[in-house]
């Protein structure tokens, strides 16, 4: 069995589909709003870690109980009415903490759409690196409220439930070694909202730039064409998104987010140009390295190549008599 354990996706027809409303963890409904209950309700398993992005068109009453051992960071990404988890006002956007072995209650006034992530406590060192507020467990052990801003919140929610849609319908193209990859991805999402209600850090130790470089650069090397996220780089090395994102501007000019892009980008020119027409898709291949939005994808590829990713793909070379070689 690989990393992927769980892709599932179904229609809600009555309140007791939401006992499953977060994947791996039971919680108690009770229907509010009058009328038949519909809506859908999508799993992704990675391991212990779950993403669940649900939606429904009455009002709701939720309880979790107290015997839950995992941690759960939940986001609203709609809502026709007032939503209230314990005495917290959710507006759209924002994300709600949950703490191992602590009971939650929540009543949904009316229709809403909401998106949840599930993991052990002891993973935020990691999937939250480069944000040293987020990746100390203690910040995560207490329930509360983090209001998104109005602008990078709806961008961050769109983007998950297009991560969800995605992977839900490519399924049988996740492998193991994208795993981490796309639990970072989902994570991200969730991490922007949070710290757009936090105060700026402007503490940390600025190492030599290059450096710190050369360091990033072996190890992507030794992760070979796995696509590598910027969090993994900073819980790697121990260093925040701001010293990383001073220590790229100085050498290359771009922050680290786009140099990771190009060099994924160069990793799908290399493996087209590489492989025979029909023996695989530039889907199949964008996904390996972390792409999703497959439109995006074809813009940024023909921007930097000059080329379609169809048009590498489909490329023969063969030398001619000048000794140069020809493109068909």
């Amino acid at each position: 069995m690989g990393q992927f354990l769980l892709v599932d996706s179904r229609k809600l027809d009555g309140f007791e589909g939401l006992h499953q409303a977060v994947h791996g963890s039971h919680v108690d409904v009770m229907q509010l709003g009058r009328g038949r209950l519909r809506g859908t309700l999508s799993h992704i398993g990675i391991d212990d870690f779950s993403l669940s992005i649900g939606a429904f068109n009455v009002g709701m009453r939720t309880q979790r109980s107290s015997s839950d051992d995992k941690l759960i960071i939940g986001m609203l990404l709609a809502a026709e009415q007032r939503v209230a988890h314990w005495s917290f006002d959710m507006q759209l956007n924002d994300v709600l903490v949950i703490p191992p072995l602590l009971e939650h209650d929540g009543v949904f006034h009316g229709a809403s759409a909401y998106a949840a992530m599930r993991f052990d406590l002891g993973q935020v060192t990691t999937l939250f690196g480069g944000e040293p507020r987020l990746s100390d467990p203690g910040t995560w052990r207490s329930r509360g409220h983090f209001r998104a801003d109005l602008q990078t919140g709806a961008v961050a929610s769109r983007r998950l439930v297009r991560i969800m849609s995605h992977l839900r319908n490519r399924a049988n193209s996740l492998t193991p070694s994208t795993a981490d990859f796309w639990k970072r991805t989902i994570v991200e999402c969730m991490a922007a909202n949070v710290i757009s209600s936090l105060p700026p850090d402007d503490s940390g130790w600025l190492p030599s730039a290059r450096r710190l470089i050369h360091r990033v650069e072996d190890y992507l090397d030794e992760a070979g064409t796995r696509p590598v996220h910027v969090s993994e780089i900073c819980a790697a090395f121990g260093v925040s998104r701001r010293t990383l994102h001073r220590a790229f501007q100085e050498v290359f000019g771009l922050g680290p987010v786009t140099f990771l892009r190009h060099k994924r980008l160069c990793a799908i020119h290399s493996i087209l140009r590489e492989s025979l027409p029909g023996s695989t898709t530039v889907a199949a291949v964008a996904m390996q390295q972390g792409f999703y939005e497959l439109g995006r994808f074809s813009q940024y590829y023909l921007a930097m190549f000059g080329e379609r990713p169809s048009q590498t793909l489909g490329i023969v070379s063969f030398p001619v008599a000048t000794g140069r070689l020809a493109e068909a």
